[in-house]
């Protein structure tokens, strides 16, 4: 069973993702003084007292929005006031009570969940401001001073948080599920493949690119196994980075790719692989994550026998780095091929996490040098002692040799394509580290 779940939610602009920040104990969510900064829900582990439970940050709710984003947004806050235990309405003590409050807190009352009522931004240490009373006329009890910047009440709210959660969601989460980070250049369709895997609307889809701001992550299982799908926002070009928020937002995207286990590289089928999506896909090869390249909109191109093949040489062509990754053409749109994607998911997770014996690596490497004699430079001759496996994600190689500088790349691109051959490895980066007998 999960563990049980905290959502922080609340109008824009009242400090949601510092509390957010604070009581996850790290920066995960964006920290803007722009209302609408936040558009998703955001995840965190936390513990309090022993016990562990997820949070969750959600956008600021405007009740009566018209705006598409802000009843995106609205859409977002409701989804994870049904999926909380505990619910924490933070409100701000420097604007008091205001209309939007109290329409939050009638939406809080209808929900039954209970609710714990945070006054933000009380950053002075001392005697209760008695401003404070005012906020008891949301009608949900007592209200907890606190401030998300400087830490002040938190431990109030986890306490009161640890008191309310039910008695059955207390066991562990499991912790073998694979973490898929799904990313690409903006509008690639990450979002609607997240959708249509979790079968609802769990993250914003808009055409508007840029939409994704936060990685946003989704535990998910079916009789494939146990993931977690992590969307990203879009990486862009550095020339078109403007801003803190989209700074921070490709930032997210990049930690979102080192903390995964697999990385579906997004590419619309309509554009090709483009100058970006080598950036995007680069990120995940030198991260050395197990990838698949996805190449989505399938359903909008005009095809023939030979599209599909002719189309895959050309994305390994363009990212002649990654040759072995697997290339999958789907409809996040459609749901065409996605439930395949879980296959290739649990295919190149357990090649990355293969280990080789260093006597079967040995037998391999004594058979490749009687094939092709090692390089040698002014008479004297390269020779590779043996070679032992050092770690996993991804598969790393050690090679002891007499001279670093005679083992050339070409060189050790054939031995990493000896063991390709042989061991398979598919779908995952081969590292090479080459040390002289005396290192």
């Amino acid at each position: 069973m999960s563990k049980p779940l905290v959502a922080i939610v609340g109008r824009p602009n009242v400090g949601k993702s510092t509390l957010f920040n604070r009581l996850a104990g790290k920066r995960l969510a964006i920290v803007e003084d722009t209302p609408g900064v936040t558009r998703d829900r955001l995840y965190a582990k936390t513990d309090w007292n022993g016990r562990e439970f997820d949070i969750v940050d959600t956008g600021g709710i405007e009740p009566k929005a018209d705006s598409e984003i802000l009843v995106f947004m609205r859409e977002q806050a409701m989804l994870a006031i049904e999926m909380a235990d505990v619910i924490v309405l933070v409100t701000d003590f420097t604007t008091g009570v205001t209309a939007a409050d109290e329409d939050v807190s009638d939406m809080l009352l209808k929900s039954g969940k209970p609710v714990i009522l945070a006054v933000n931004k009380m950053d002075s240490i001392g005697p209760q401001h008695p401003d404070i009373y005012e906020f008891y006329s949301l009608g949900l009890g007592d209200p907890y001073a606190v401030s998300g910047v400087h830490g002040h009440g938190t431990g109030d709210i986890l306490d009161e948080c640890v008191n309310l959660f039910p008695e059955r969601a207390g066991e562990d989460e499991d912790d073998d599920a694979i973490r898929v980070a799904v990313i690409g250049k903006p509008n690639a369709g990450k979002s609607s493949l997240v959708n249509r895997i979790l079968g609802e609307k769990r993250v914003i889809v808009s055409e508007v690119a840029g939409t994704t701001r936060d990685a946003v992550d989704s535990p998910f299982e079916n009789s494939h196994g146990k993931y977690v799908f992590i969307d990203t926002a879009g990486i862009r070009r550095k020339s078109k980075v403007s801003g803190n928020i989209e700074y921070y937002s490709v930032l997210r995207a990049q930690m979102a790719i080192e903390r995964s286990d697999v990385c579906i590289i997004m590419i619309d089928a309509r554009e090709g692989v483009t100058e970006q999506d080598t950036k995007v896909a680069g990120l995940a090869h030198e991260a050395g994550k197990a990838s698949i390249i996805t190449v989505n909109k399938w359903d909008l191109i005009e095809k023939d026998t030979n599209t599909m093949d002719k189309m895959r040489k050309e994305i390994l062509r363009d990212l002649s780095y990654m040759t072995y990754a697997p290339v999958l053409f789907i409809s996040a749109l459609t749901g065409q091929r996605v439930e395949r994607l879980f296959e290739l998911i649990n295919f190149v997770d357990n090649q990355a996490a293969m280990r080789i014996t260093t006597g079967m690596l040995n037998e391999l490497l004594s058979d490749a040098v009687a094939r092709v004699q090692p390089p040698t430079d002014k008479g004297r001759r390269l020779k590779i002692y043996y070679m032992t496996q050092a770690s996993i994600r991804p598969p790393t190689f050690v090679c002891f040799c007499n001279d670093i500088e005679l083992f050339h790349f070409s060189y050790r691109r054939y031995i990493e394509n000896q063991i390709r051959g042989v061991f398979g490895l598919e779908g995952t980066p081969v590292r090479m580290i080459i040390r002289a007998r005396e290192d």
